[in-house]
Order: structure tokens, then sequence, then C-alpha cells
């Protein structure tokens, strides 16, 4: 096992049998040495900086069904909302004045939100904070749709691939298609996008081998971003009674994906804090570098609801700021309020160009 896990070290890299082996025998002291070998990775290419990214969750509407999701377009219960443009723009102002360079458009799938809109959002964005960078979240779309916001100024795309599993994944996501999502995300990359994938850890029917197969993709894809959090059952989805993921076993991939794409930008999530309340420092701590406190209306917030009792929901956004910074430099670590471009971003002429 030690063997195993300094190959891992030393070259980025196992098979999937030497991964699935190395689960199953992971002891709680190799563990340790693990998180440990992940910080001092992380710390060659980003130091003792965690980067904060301003949320904004601009819409609770899905047309997609997933079956661990509350926002699926069957729950009932969910009570609906969009953010307008303007509405946006506040919320990012705000943020901008607290610091943020770095702002996170996340929502459903909401075709509401036409590729017209979405070019003026960020058009006004970049625009009024030019000096900040653009992400969106808005799950599956078209070539074109990505292209247009590319050229509109849009910086990054965060497109979790969910599980490398076909199986898995078909099994969780009713009407959609494993290839049209791995179809997205090259398109994504091909564009010039700084992508974001990821998983989740505990899902009913994953096993080791499937988890190698999401660090096997993570290795071959090389994302900028990596997002791994913990499943949470939601009480109005048909994985209500589901056990659900620990912060141990997602601990544990966080520090492997580090270790297999030592570049890559990965947020200590939302959900981590949600299982504990010092999840998201102990995700800091096994490699992790990068917390997106909440900029959305105190008046929705509870509303974007994936998984039931999300933390920080009632929290106002300069408070979400400071709680979250004195927590981070209480674990040792340096606050980035920068864009907080990957380390080995090269912004071109081609982008310059489009603008």
């Amino acid at each position: 096992m030690e063997i195993l896990l300094n190959k891992l070290y030393e070259q980025n890299g196992l098979t999937k049998d030497e991964i699935v082996y190395f689960l199953q025998h992971l002891t709680p002291d190799l563990k340790k040495k693990m998180f440990h070998l992940a910080a001092v990775t992380r710390k060659k290419h980003y130091d003792e900086s965690v980067y904060l990214r301003g949320l904004i969750e601009f819409s609770n509407f899905c047309k997609q069904d997933c079956m661990y999701c509350g926002l699926r377009r069957s729950n009932p219960d969910v009570d609906r909302y969009r953010l307008t443009e303007e509405e946006i723009l506040e919320c990012a102002a705000e943020g901008y004045t607290l610091g943020y360079r770095s702002f996170v458009l996340q929502s459903g799938e909401d075709f509401r939100y036409t590729e017209e809109l979405m070019v003026s959002i960020v058009k006004n964005l970049k625009a009024r904070f030019p000096d900040a960078a653009i992400t969106l979240s808005m799950g599956e779309r078209s070539e074109a749709f990505y292209r247009a916001l590319y050229a509109a100024g849009t910086d990054r795309y965060l497109l979790r691939h969910e599980t490398a599993s076909r199986s898995l994944y078909e099994s969780l996501h009713p009407g959609m298609s494993f290839d049209n999502r791995m179809n997205c995300l090259r398109i994504l990359k091909e564009i010039g996008y700084q992508v974001g994938a990821g998983f989740m850890v505990g899902l009913p029917k994953q096993t080791h081998e499937h988890l190698a197969e999401d660090l096997l993709f993570l290795k071959e894809f090389h994302p900028a971003m990596i997002g791994i959090g913990p499943f949470i059952p939601h009480s109005a989805t048909p994985l209500k009674e589901a056990a659900g993921g620990t912060i141990e076993d997602t601990l544990v991939m966080i520090a492997m994906a580090r270790l297999f794409v030592p570049d890559a930008l990965m947020p200590a999530t939302t959900a981590m804090g949600t299982l504990d309340p010092t999840g998201r420092e102990q995700a800091l701590s096994a490699g992790a570098n990068v917390v997106m406190p909440n900029l959305s209306p105190l008046k929705f917030r509870e509303k974007y609801e994936l998984y039931e009792n999300k933390i920080c929901t009632g929290d106002q956004a300069s408070h979400c700021r400071n709680c979250i910074e004195m927590r981070i430099i209480a674990s040792g670590y340096q606050i980035e309020l920068s864009r907080g471009d990957n380390c080995n971003f090269i912004s071109t002429p081609e982008k310059e160009l489009l603008l």
C-alpha cells in the first residue's frame, strides 16, 4: 500500500486495478499520509492560497429529472424562482464591493435563459466588472450556445460529469445521454473555456470500480477545475431512503483527485460543510483550494435546494464572506480574492479579439 501511495504521489496515476485495491485496503494511517501528500501537491501549484468565488444561484427551474436532485422537474413542492438580469447584476455588484473578482452563475437547466439573454448578462457583467472572471454552470446546451457565451466573455464553465460509468449515469439520469454529457465537456474544452468536471461520492450502487473510472476520466480529460462532494439524499426524490455519502469517503476522493490532477482548482463544497461543521476545512486539508460563498438574494437561498439542510442560507453576503475568511485563516491558509485562474491558464489573443 505504501508503494501504491508513493507511486500515486510521484507519478500522479495508478491503474484501475491499483485504485480499487488501494481503496479496499486503505487504513487510517495511510489516509492521513495521503491527505498530507495531497496538501503538499496543492502547495506546489497554489501555495497556501484559497480562492473565493461569489456564487449566484439565479434559477431553480430545471428541465431534467435527475434521481438525486431536489430541483428535479418532478418535484411539485419546489417554490420556483428566476432572477432577472438586473437582480443578477446587483448580486455581482454586492460581491464586487466585498472584494470578489470571480463570480459563478449557477442554475438548473432552465431554457428560459436563452442564448440572447445570457449573452446580455455576461456582456453587462464584463462591462461593469472588467477585471472579474465569469463562470457559468447551466448544464447541457448546444455548441452554438457555448460558443456564443464564450465570445461574450465567459471564462469558465462547470459541468460535473457526475459519474464516468455509463450504466450508473443512465440509472441516475432518466432521459439524458451519457454520450452527450461527455461531448459537452469535450466541446467546452475545445472552445477554450476553463472547464470544471467532477462527481458525487456515495451514490447508490456506486462501487470502488466506479470511483476508479472517475479518477481515470479526470486524469485523461484534465479539467481546470474538479468538483467532488458527498451525495446527500433529498426527501422529495426517488433516492430519499438511500444512505448517502460520508465526509471521510469524500475526503479520500478529493485527495486522490488532487494527486491525479495536481494543478486543478478544487472547491471545498458547501455539501461538505452541511455534513460536518468543519467539512470545508477538512476538504482544504485534503487538497481542495476553492470556497464559494453565496451572493444570492436571501429570500431565494433556501429555494435552491439540491439537497436538504444546506448551510449558510440565512447569512448576509458580508457575514458569509467574513465568516468563511476567518475560518480559512484560522486553518492556516491565505484568502485570495483575485480572478483565481488555473495555474496553467494563459489568456489567448484570440479570446481578446472575440471580446
